[in-house]
C-alpha cells in the first residue's frame, strides 16, 4: 500500500492511498469462500451453496467491505506514522488511477490545531460579592407569598393589581379576525397585554361592557395585525383582588416545613437564598473565566468539530421540543443560530484540555465531594442523594468533571487580576435570570 499526505491549509490535509488490486481481489475471494460455509440459500443445504451463486449474491457487498477495511487500515496507519491528530471524520472518495493494478482513494480531513496557552495574568476579572441580608430573605418570602396568591371577588371598579376576567371579541373593519375572540383573566399593571387593551378594561365593574380601539405595534407577531387598529367589544365577568397568605404555620407547611415552625421556615428560606446567590455568583465568575481563556488564547478551529458541536445542539433542541409535544417538521431549526455558541464551546474545549494537560490539573477528591454535597443540599434528604451518587461510577464521573472544571476556574483566578465587586440582591437575580 502506498500513501501520500499533502497540506491543503493550516488544518486541512489530504491523504492519498493506493491499494494493490490483486490483494483486494484475493481478500474478496477468501471471504466469499468462507461465506459459502455458512450462508443459507433456498434449495441448498448449508455449506453446499455454489461459490458462483454466493459471488453473484454477495460479491459487491463483500468487495465494498474489503475495500472499506483496507482504506481504514491504511488511513489509521498513515495517521499514526505521521503523528497526526485527526479532528472529526475524514471524507473518503475514490480517485482515478492510471495504473490499473492499483485502487486509489483520497481522504480529506482536518487536524487539531497546535495550542499555545496565552497569558491570563493580564486578564481583569470582576468577582461579584453579596452577603444575603434579612431584607433579601423578606423579599424572597414575599415572592413565595405572591406565588400562592388567591383571588377574592369585589363589587367595585377594577384598579391596578386587580384581576379582571373578560370576554372579548376583536374586529378589523367590522370583521372578526382569527385569535381575536376569547375569555382571559388579566392582572392590571402587569403589562402582559397591549397598552390600549389594558387601558380599555381598566376601571370596569363586573357585568360592565365596553367597546374600545386597540392599536397593534408595527412589529407585532401576527402579520395580519401589524400596525393596524382593531375594535374590541369586552365584558367583565369578574373583578377580583389578590389575597396573600399570612406568614403563619400553614404557610410554613406549604413550603415544606412539616411542623409549621415559621422560624425554621425562615432559616430554610435563607439557606435556599444563600445557595442560589452562591450558584449565580459562581456561574457569573465561570463565564468570565472562560471568556478570559478564549481572549488570551486565540486558536484556529477545525470546521468539522464546530459542525459536530452545532449538530449536537440542534439535536438537543429538537429532542427538547419533541418532549414538549411539538412536531419538528412544523418548526425547522436553523443550524446557523448555534454558530457562535458552537465555536465558543469547541474553542473552550480545546483550550481547557490543553490547560489541564500542561498544568496537570486533576479533580481532587475533596473538591469532588464538595460538588456532590452542594448538589445534594437542594434535596429533602441530602445524605441519601450523596450515597446514590457515590454508588454509581457514571454519576460520580459527572461530578469529577465538574470538579475538574472548578480546578480550571481556580487556576485562572489564582493567576489573573481579580477584583471583588459588590452587587445588590435584585441586580444579581436579574443579571443571572
Amino acid at each position: 500500500m502506498q500513501t501520500q499526505i499533502e497540506t491543503i491549509s493550516s488544518l486541512e490535509r489530504r491523504l492519498t492511498l493506493s491499494l494493490p488490486s490483486d490483494s483486494i481481489e484475493k481478500e474478496v475471494s477468501d471471504r466469499l469462500k468462507q461465506l459459502t460455509r455458512t450462508v443459507k440459500m433456498h434449495g441448498f443445504r448449508p455449506g453446499k451453496v455454489p461459490l458462483k451463486l454466493v459471488q453473484q449474491q454477495y460479491g459487491p457487498q463483500v468487495r465494498s467491505e474489503v475495500i472499506g477495511d483496507a482504506v481504514q487500515k491504511g488511513f489509521d496507519q498513515a495517521v499514526q506514522e505521521n503523528k497526526l491528530r485527526v479532528a472529526g471524520y475524514p471524507r473518503i472518495e475514490p480517485k482515478d488511477e492510471a495504473d490499473k493494478s492499483q485502487i486509489a482513494f483520497a481522504a480529506t480531513f482536518e487536524i487539531y490545531p497546535e495550542i499555545k496557552l496565552g497569558d491570563v495574568s493580564g486578564s481583569k476579572i470582576e468577582r461579584l460579592a453579596l452577603i444575603v441580608a434579612d431584607a433579601d430573605v423578606d423579599k424572597t418570602i414575599e415572592i413565595l407569598r405572591k406565588q400562592r396568591v388567591t383571588w377574592a371577588a369585589v363589587d367595585r371598579a377594577a384598579a391596578e393589581g386587580d384581576r379582571v376576567t373578560v370576554d372579548f371579541t376583536g374586529k378589523l373593519d367590522g370583521v372578526e379576525f382569527a385569535g381575536g375572540k376569547g375569555q382571559m383573566p388579566i392582572v392590571l399593571g402587569e403589562g402582559r397585554m397591549l397598552p390600549d387593551f389594558e387601558k380599555g378594561i381598566s376601571g370596569m365593574k363586573t357585568g360592565e361592557s365596553r367597546t374600545f380601539d386597540v392599536k397593534f405595534p408595527d412589529d407585532y407577531s401576527a402579520e395580519n395585525l401589524k400596525g393596524k387598529t382593531a375594535q374590541f367589544d369586552a365584558t367583565a365577568t369578574a373583578v377580583e383582588v389578590p389575597v396573600l397568605p399570612e406568614i403563619d404555620g400553614e404557610f410554613a407547611k406549604s413550603l415544606g416545613v412539616a411542623d409549621g415552625d415559621t422560624d425554621k421556615m425562615r432559616t430554610e428560606v435563607r439557606g435556599n437564598v444563600e445557595r442560589e446567590v452562591a450558584k449565580r455568583i459562581e456561574a457569573d465568575l465561570k463565564n468570565k473565566v472562560m471568556q478570559a481563556l478564549t481572549d488570551s488564547t486565540p486558536i484556529e478551529l477545525p470546521k468539522s468539530l464546530v459542525d459536530m458541536e452545532i449538530e449536537r445542539m440542534v439535536q438537543s433542541m429538537r429532542a427538547d421540543f419533541e418532549a414538549r409535544g411539538m412536531k419538528m417538521d412544523q418548526l425547522p431549526i436553523n443550524p446557523q443560530m448555534f454558530e457562535e455558541q458552537g465555536r465558543r464551546r469547541v474553542s473552550l474545549g480545546l483550550i481547557i484540555g490543553e490547560l489541564v494537560k500542561v498544568k496537570e490539573l486533576k479533580p481532587k477528591p475533596d473538591l469532588v465531594k464538595k460538588q456532590i454535597e452542594d448538589y445534594a443540599q437542594s434535596y429533602e434528604h441530602p445524605a441519601e442523594v450523596v450515597k446514590w451518587i457515590y454508588s454509581d461510577p457514571q454519576r460520580y464521573s459527572e461530578f469529577e468533571a465538574l470538579a475538574l472544571e472548578a480546578s480550571v476556574v481556580k487556576w485562572v483566578i489564582d493567576n489573573a487580576k481579580v477584583e471583588d465587586k459588590p452587587i445588590g440582591f435584585d441586580e444579581l437575580m436579574a443579571k443571572a435570570g
